[in-house]
């Protein structure tokens, strides 16, 4: 499937962490793991690319939600994996409920132009 044209990155701001750490939630991986999960999870609307995602997940490491080691990846190349903390669990959960809240305020303000499809 090609790629759909990538979202406006201010868009995006801030909710790379989020998805970062939901992916965190099904195991330890490496980079470029989480980066294919959050693209095939968003159906490849998402492209998450290393320039984004290496700092993510320093800032995460460096906020103590992620923390990280070197391991084997599936080719046999040493990969540094990440994995969640406890810390980074409960901010995971925050973070959703900021989202959901934030979605829902969207919601309202967009109110009949999204059930509408936006006048197609």
């Amino acid at each position: 499937m090609p790629k759909r044209p990538s979202p406006n990155n201010d868009m995006l701001r801030g909710t790379l962490d989020m998805m970062v750490l939901r992916t965190l939630l099904n195991g330890d991986a490496h980079g470029h793991t989480i980066a294919k999960v959050i693209e095939r999870s968003s159906e490849d609307v998402l492209e998450v690319e290393q320039g984004s995602l290496y700092p993510a997940l320093h800032r995460l490491e460096d906020r103590g939600w992620v923390a990280s080691y070197w391991g084997p990846s599936e080719t046999n190349r040493r990969a540094r994996y990440y994995r969640l903390t406890a810390a980074g669990r409960k901010q995971l959960h925050a973070e959703v409920s900021r989202w959901r809240q934030m979605s829902k305020a969207i919601a309202l303000v967009m109110g009949d132009v999204m059930r509408e499809g936006a006048g197609e």
